[in-house]
C-alpha cells in the first residue's frame, strides 16, 4: 500500500457526516471551505424517435453526466474557462481561409457618381491588384478627355462622359497587369484626344474603346452583306400577309382624284377626336392634344409626351387635322395605280432596281394627311432618290406636322414636284419585279397611291407580342438589334434617309442572325 500525498486534505469531504471511511482522503474538520459551484443552463435538442427520452442521463463533454432538463440547472464544478466560439463550432484562423481564386478576379467598377460628375470606383480593395486609388486617379483622367469629346453632345446625355469613362476603365483593367495598367490607361486617353468630336449620338466617335471595336466588328459584317432576291424571296409578304397588315392591293372603285380637298366640310379630328370643319393653316380653329400615346405605369394610363394621365390637361395646341383609311376615301384624293411592269417597253433603256428601301415622310392638309417626301435607298443602302413633294391643286397644308415629319415651311416652299410627278421619277427604279423594303411600308404605299405585290415589312419580320395590327416602333426595333440610336431630332423631327437604311439594316441583321423564314411560293402576276 502506498502512503497519501494529502492533496485533498484540505478539501471538505462531499458526504460529510455520513462517510464512513476509516482513512478518508478528504478533510472532516470543521474550518475547511467548500468548493464553490456554478450553475449552467444547459440546452439539450428535442428529443427524437430514433434517439433516447431526454430525461436519461447523457456524459457530458468532459466525462461527468448531466441531467438533461430546460426546467432544472445542471451543477457543474467550476474549472478554468476555455475559448468557445459563441457563433457555433470554432472556425479556422482567417489567413487560412480561402478567399478567393488565384487567378486574378474580374472586379468590375459600379456606376457610382460623384457630386462633382466624377464617377466614383467603388471596388474591393482585396478584390484589386490595382491599388484602388491609382484606378480613381486614371478614372478622373478618362472622365475629363471624354468629357471634352463630348462636349457638343453632353446637353442631352450628361451622364454619358461618366458612364463611358468608368466602362473604359474596366475594360481597361480587365485586360492588364498590375505593371501594365497605367502604362495602357494613358494609351486610352491618347486613342481619346484623336477621335473626333461628336455632333451625334450615332457618331462613330461615341462610346469606349471596346465599344467602337465591337460596332466597327458587326458593321462590317453587316455591310459585307450583299442582299439578294434569293435572300429576301422567303420574306416577301403573301397576299394574306398583306391584307392582315392593312395593304391595298387592288385599285378600288370609282374615279380617282376627282375630290382632292375636304376644305370646308365636317370631318373628326385625328388629334381630340371631336367634330371640326376642315379649314387651311390660316384659318384653322385649334384643338388641345397630347402628341404622345398613352401607355400604361404604375396602374396609372400616362402619356408618352408630358406624362400626364389621361384625365389631365393636354400638354400640346395646334390646328385641327383628320386622318382617312378607307380606301375609296383615299382613292377619291388622288389615284392609286400599280407600280409599272417589268416588260413595259419604255423603261428597257433603264432597266430597275431588283431591290430598294423606301420610307415617307408625311403632312395634314385639307385632303387628310399627304406624303410630303419619299426617299429611297437601293440594297447597298445607297441613297438614290430624295424628294419634296408638293401638294395637288386645291390641296392646302393645315399642319406641317414637323415633329414627326421635319418638314417645315422654308422646306416646303421648296418643293417643286406633285405626287404624280415623283410617281413617274419612281418608275424609272422600281417595277412590279422590285422587292420594296419599308418598316409599316403599307402606311408609304397609301399615301404614294402604289399598289405593289412584291413587299418586306420589318413590322412583320419583328412582330409585336400582341400580334397584328400592333406594330413594334422602329427606333425600338435599331436600338435593340443595331445598337442605333435614330429618330433623335426632337422637334426637328425623323429623317426619312436615315429610317430607309435603318430598315435595310434590320433585315440584313435578320437574314444573317435570325431564324430563318420558310421558303415561299410566289406567283408574280402582271396588272
Amino acid at each position: 500500500m502506498f502512503s497519501t500525498s494529502g492533496l485533498f486534505s484540505k478539501l471538505p469531504c462531499p458526504e460529510k457526516e455520513r462517510c464512513g471511511r476509516p482513512n478518508c482522503l478528504f478533510s472532516h474538520s470543521p474550518g475547511v471551505k467548500e468548493v464553490p459551484t456554478v450553475r449552467v443552463q444547459v440546452d439539450t435538442p428535442k428529443p427524437s424517435s430514433s434517439k433516447p427520452n431526454a430525461n436519461t442521463s447523457q456524459p457530458s463533454p468532459s466525462g461527468s453526466r448531466i441531467r438533461s432538463s430546460t426546467s432544472t440547472p445542471a451543477i457543474i464544478p467550476a474549472k478554468r474557462p476555455t475559448a468557445i466560439s459563441n457563433g457555433g463550432p470554432t472556425e479556422p484562423p482567417r489567413k487560412l481561409l480561402k478567399v478567393g481564386p488565384a487567378s486574378k478576379p474580374t472586379a468590375l467598377p459600379s456606376s457610382s457618381i460623384g457630386n462633382d460628375g466624377v464617377p466614383v470606383l467603388r471596388v474591393s480593395a482585396a478584390q484589386s491588384q490595382v491599388p484602388i486609388p491609382v484606378r480613381q486617379t486614371m478614372l478622373k483622367s478618362l472622365y475629363e478627355h471624354f468629357k471634352v469629346l463630348y462636349e457638343q453632345i453632353s446637353g442631352r446625355n450628361p451622364t454619358l462622359a461618366a458612364e463611358h469613362s468608368l466602362k473604359q476603365e474596366g475594360e481597361v483593367y480587365a485586360q492588364t497587369t498590375k505593371t501594365t495598367y497605367r502604362h495602357a490607361v494613358i494609351h486610352s486617353i491618347a486613342a481619346l484626344k484623336n477621335r473626333p468630336k461628336p455632333d451625334n449620338i450615332n457618331h462613330p466617335s461615341v462610346g469606349t474603346a471596346g465599344d467602337i471595336a465591337k460596332h466597327d466588328e458587326e458593321q462590317k459584317k453587316l455591310l459585307s452583306l450583299t442582299l439578294s432576291v434569293a435572300h429576301l424571296e422567303p420574306y416577301v409578304l403573301s397576299e394574306e400577309d398583306m391584307q392582315t397588315w392593312g395593304y391595298i392591293i387592288e385599285i378600288p372603285e370609282g374615279v380617282g382624284g376627282d375630290k382632292p380637298s375636304e376644305e370646308g366640310n365636317i370631318q373628326k379630328c385625328d388629334r381630340c377626336n371631336q367634330p371640326f370643319q376642315v379649314k387651311r393653316k390660316e384659318e384653322a380653329d385649334q384643338c388641345n392634344f397630347h402628341w404622345g400615346k398613352p401607355f400604361t405605369r404604375e396602374r396609372r394610363r400616362v402619356y408618352q409626351c408630358c406624362s400626364r394621365t389621361t384625365d389631365e390637361e393636354p400638354c400640346s395646341k395646334g390646328p385641327h387635322v383628320f386622318y382617312e383609311t378607307g380606301p375609296e376615301n383615299l382613292h377619291r384624293r388622288h389615284a392609286f395605280s400599280h407600280t409599272r411592269a417589268a416588260d413595259d417597253p419604255m423603261y428597257t433603256a433603264k432597266p430597275a432596281l431588283d431591290i430598294v428601301a423606301l420610307d415617307c415622310e408625311m403632312i395634314y392638309t385639307t385632303g387628310g394627311m399627304r406624303v410630303a417626301r419619299v426617299s429611297v435607298v437601293d440594297g447597298a443602302g445607297k441613297e438614290v432618290y430624295d424628294e419634296l413633294v408638293r401638294m395637288d391643286e386645291g390641296v392646302e397644308v393645315i399642319d406641317f406636322n414637323t415633329r414627326f415629319s421635319g418638314i417645315t415651311p422654308e422646306l416646303y416652299a421648296t418643293a417643286v414636284l406633285p405626287l404624280t410627278s415623283i410617281r413617274q421619277s419612281l418608275d424609272l427604279l422600281i417595277n412590279s419585279n422590285t422587292i420594296i423594303i419599308g418598316h409599316a411600308l403599307d402606311n408609304d404605299l397609301k399615301t404614294l397611291r402604289m399598289v405593289h405585290r412584291r413587299c418586306v415589312d420589318t413590322v412583320a419580320i419583328f412582330p409585336h407580342h400582341a400580334g397584328p395590327p400592333y406594330r413594334r416602333a422602329l427606333r425600338h426595333l435599331a436600338k435593340e438589334h443595331l445598337g442605333r440610336t435614330i429618330q433623335t431630332g426632337g422637334e426637328a423631327g425623323h429623317s426619312s434617309i436615315e429610317d430607309s437604311v435603318a430598315t435595310l439594316d434590320l433585315v440584313r441583321w435578320h437574314v444573317l442572325n435570325g431564324p430563318k423564314p420558310k421558303p415561299k411560293l410566289t406567283v408574280i402576276e402582271s396588272p
